[in-house]
């Protein structure tokens, strides 16, 4: 069964920086698209950053562009959300997925499958 579990949120001061990660297991990691998306209490689960299987395409939301970085180790089964100038507005729960051989996309409906989750609070 596939399976993905993201690690590293936590409380962070404004300005602060994370690294979250999130490790894949039961398909072919270098198959997949890998994107990362936010929920914030009571809102839209949105968002954040994606990239290809090769990692030759990536795509951030406005809201993160310039501030995070998403990356991949295939040989880990590994993705990776690196956070820098965090703000308050940047508090969610952080959630990995996965859409095997997809294109890069923003929509949740493209993925088949996700995490659990991850809490970034980010306090000012």
């Amino acid at each position: 069964q596939v399976q993905l579990v993201e690690s590293g949120g936590g409380l962070v001061q404004a300005g602060g920086s994370l690294r979250l990660s999130c490790a894949f297991s039961g398909r072919t990691f270098s198959s997949c698209t890998m994107g990362w998306f936010r929920q914030a209490p009571g809102k839209e689960r949105e968002f954040v950053a994606a990239n290809s299987w090769s990692g030759g395409r990536i795509y951030y939301a406005d809201s993160v562009k310039g501030r995070f970085t998403i990356s991949r180790d295939n040989a880990k089964n590994t993705v990776y959300l690196q956070m820098n100038s965090l703000k308050s507005e940047d508090t969610a729960v952080y959630y990995c997925a996965a859409h095997p051989w997809g294109s890069v996309s923003a929509s949740i409906y493209e993925y088949n499958y996700w995490g659990h989750g991850t809490q970034v609070t980010v306090s000012s």
